[in-house]
C-alpha cells in the first residue's frame, strides 16, 4: 500500500487525506481510493517474523529500521485512538510486536505494542494499543502478558514507559493485581519475597509494591516490610477467573519461538 510520507511538516500524512473542515466530500474520495489501495495489496500478514501462533493468534516482531514505512503508518493508526501518542517517524530505535487473528482473508489487526531495542531503564512496553473492535475481549491483557513473557526469557524484570493512559494505567494494574494474586495462590512457602516475586513473574518490584499497597496486602513490621496473603481477595480472584468467558484467551509460553535480537 502506498502511502505519502511529508517530513518537516506538523500534518500527519495519514490524516491528511481523511479530514478537511471546508470539504467533507474527501471522505467520500478517501473511501474510494482505500479501497482502490486495498485491491492492490497483495500482503495478507504484517511484514517481520512471526514468532508465535496459536490456533488463529500470530504475533508478529517488525523491525522499525527495516520496516519504516510500515511501522510509521501503525504508529499513525495509534494516534487516532491515543491522545498521548508523540512517536510518529522515528521508528527505527523500537521494534513493534504485532497481534493479529487469521481467517481465511488473511491476518487482521488486533493490536500491538513497540519496545525500544536497547531500554536503560528497562521498559518492555513503549506503546501499546488494542484496536477498537477488539476491545474488552481479554486481547489487552494478552499484549500485556506477551510483553513480560519476552523479559522472562530475556532474563530481565519489565516495566511500561510512563506516562500511561488512563486506560492502560487500568490496565496495567488489573494485570499486576491478577499476577500477583495468582503467585500467592500457588505459593507453598513459608516467607514471601517481592525480590522473588519479581524473579519469577518478571514484573518490576516498584510496580509489585504499588500493587500490593493497592490491594492492602504489604505491611511495614519492626522494620521491614511484610507480604499479608488475603485469602478473601485470593478466594474472589478464582471464582471470578471461573467465570471469565474470555479465559481461554492466554499466552501460551510453548508456542513461542523466539531469542532476543542482538545487535538490532
Amino acid at each position: 500500500m502506498e502511502h505519502r510520507q511529508t517530513y518537516g511538516n506538523t500534518r500527519e500524512p495519514l490524516l491528511e487525506n481523511l479530514t478537511s473542515e471546508y470539504d467533507l466530500d474527501l471522505f467520500r474520495r478517501a473511501q474510494a481510493r482505500a479501497s482502490e489501495d486495498l485491491a492492490k495489496c497483495v500482503w495478507k500478514h504484517p511484514p517481520g517474523d512471526e514468532i508465535y501462533r496459536k490456533g488463529s493468534i500470530s504475533v508478529f516482531e517488525v523491525d522499525g529500521k527495516k520496516n519504516k514505512i510500515y511501522c510509521q503508518n501503525l504508529c499513525l493508526l495509534a494516534k487516532l485512538f491515543l491522545d498521548h501518542k508523540t512517536l510518529y517517524y522515528d521508528v527505527e530505535p523500537f521494534l513493534f510486536y504485532v497481534m493479529t487473528e487469521a481467517d481465511n482473508t488473511g491476518c487482521h489487526l488486533i493490536g500491538y505494542f513497540s519496545k525500544e531495542k536497547n531500554s536503560f531503564l528497562n521498559y518492555n512496553v513503549s506503546c501499546i494499543l488494542t484496536m477498537p473492535q477488539y476491545m474488552r475481549q481479554g486481547y489487552g491483557k494478552m499484549l500485556i502478558d506477551f510483553s513480560y513473557l519476552l523479559s522472562k526469557v530475556e532474563e530481565k524484570v519489565g516495566s511500561p514507559e510512563r506516562p500511561l493512559s488512563d486506560l492502560g494505567l487500568i490496565s496495567y494494574r488489573s494485570y499486576w493485581k491478577e499476577v500477583l494474586l495468582r503467585y500467592l495462590h500457588n505459593f507453598q512457602g513459608k516467607e514471601i519475597s517481592i525480590k522473588e516475586i519479581s524473579q519469577e513473574t518478571a514484573v518490576n518490584p516498584v510496580d509489585i509494591v504499588s500493587t500490593l499497597q493497592a490491594l492492602q496486602m504489604l505491611k511495614y513490621w519492626k522494620g521491614k516490610h511484610l507480604v499479608l496473603k488475603r485469602q478473601d481477595l485470593i478466594d474472589e480472584w478464582i471464582a471470578k477467573e471461573a467465570k471469565r468467558s474470555n479465559s481461554n484467551k492466554t499466552m501460551d509460553p510453548s508456542c513461542l519461538k523466539w531469542t532476543p535480537p542482538k545487535g538490532t
